[in-house]
């Protein structure tokens, strides 16, 4: 993140909470980064001459005469075809032993794409995942996102829907994963061989976590050099945005703000769309396209999160386990997909949504009924139209 080659310094500190800090400053903006102390901020509120910085890695140890430098920019990304097969921490640095990247460095967070510049979304990215194949299709250019209880193997499920997408790059951006969650999603690129179209940012629960509030932007920076400039089909993943709102909450908190419903900050709703919004289809044939973990507070719904989620995205993959089968399923009942129906009959076989209805009414018969579970393969005939298997066929069916 390069700095201006003059930087003005000041050194007295207005006041000093556990994740901000407040001085008197001129000629900055808003999301401009700065050195406090050694430790990297940003500018997250400005009142005529009184800056607010949030410290992404704490305030403990900060005195009220820190230097505080200003760099004259919001954070950047390099960018580049290097960005592949890597994994960065928060502020885009490389933490797997490899080379700094080499490429045009970038502004991260900046506004999506041009309403007029958009395309709606007409292609299919199969998936390998029976639930969302059939019932619940994914587009290019669609905002979803999983709807998990945090005991449920969330993390899995993206793993497996990252290794089977159709799709040119994928790109993780991974808040509070536990130390485990990031060796997993390590190993399962690693071993799948996938790593050379795979982009991984990662904030752990060892890290300061207003640090997560950097992975959103760096993995969709990422996501738009391979869409726009590659006219690519990018997947992005989330996991975990509740994780992303928590710390929204801890900065706002410590700003002094007044909460709103389930004690998030009053700007969730923007906080959250300015991310979702990042998904699009371009014209040329580029995508972004986001798939976000939400995970649930014993399966309510109604939380601030969730709520605010469901009216920005379009449509939710809820996982929940069987009872039947004791086994965690893309639920056919609270699951949708606002989107299917530009691709279901178009880009799939043209009987597509009569079997899917069938399906589900198989499925509700308790009688009748055994669940299918993911990961399975035989979803992806879904996929190709007209040179399949019979409709009924037991091998591509939720309701077997």
């Amino acid at each position: 993140m390069a700095a201006k080659a003059y930087q003005r310094t000041y050194t007295q500190l207005q006041a000093i909470t556990k994740a901000t800090v407040s001085l008197k400053a001129t000629g900055v903006a808003n999301d401009e980064l700065a050195t406090v102390n050694g430790k990297l901020a940003q500018i997250v509120k400005t009142k005529g001459d009184l800056v607010t910085l949030q410290v992404f890695a704490g305030t403990e140890g900060i005195p009220t005469d820190a230097e505080v430098s200003f760099h004259g920019a919001p954070p950047t990304l390099k960018v580049s075809d290097q960005l592949a097969g890597r994994f960065f921490n928060a502020y885009g640095t490389p933490i797997d032993g490899g080379p700094e990247v080499e490429g045009e460095e970038r502004e991260v967070g900046g506004p999506s794409v041009n309403p007029y510049k958009r395309r709606q979304p007409s292609e299919l990215i199969p998936t390998g995942i029976a639930g969302i194949d059939l019932n619940n299709t994914l587009v290019s250019g669609q905002k979803i996102p999983f709807f998990a209880d945090p005991d449920q193997p969330y993390n899995q499920v993206m793993a497996d829907v990252a290794l089977r997408a159709d799709v040119d790059k994928i790109i993780l951006g991974g808040m509070g994963l536990s130390n485990d969650d990031y060796l997993f999603f390590r190993q399962a690129f690693e071993g799948a061989g996938a790593l050379d179209r795979i982009v991984s940012f990662v904030n752990t629960t060892e890290e300061p976590p207003v640090e997560r509030l950097l992975i959103p932007d760096m993995a969709l920076a990422a996501a738009e050099y391979f869409a726009v400039d590659k006219n690519e089909k990018v997947l992005v993943l989330l996991t975990d945005m509740t994780l992303y709102a928590d710390a929204l909450s801890i900065v706002s908190n410590r700003m002094d703000q007044i909460p709103s419903k389930d004690s998030m900050p009053g700007s969730l709703y923007s906080d959250l769309a300015k991310i979702y919004e990042k998904a699009v289809q371009l014209p040329d044939g580029g995508s972004i396209t986001i798939i976000a973990v939400t995970t649930l507070n014993d399966g309510d719904i109604t939380h601030a999160i969730p709520d605010n989620t469901g009216y920005i995205t379009e449509g939710q993959l809820f996982l929940r386990a069987d009872s039947d089968s004791g086994k965690v399923i893309v639920d056919p009942f609270r699951s949708l997909s606002r989107l299917k129906q530009l691709v279901q009959g178009k880009k799939t076989r043209e009987d597509h949504s009569q079997v899917m209805n069938a399906g589900v009414r198989l499925y509700a018969r308790p009688s009748s009924r055994t669940v299918s579970t993911f990961p399975t393969t035989t979803s992806a005939a879904w996929t190709t139209q007209r040179t399949m298997q019979p409709a009924c066929s037991p091998s591509t069916s939720t309701s077997r």
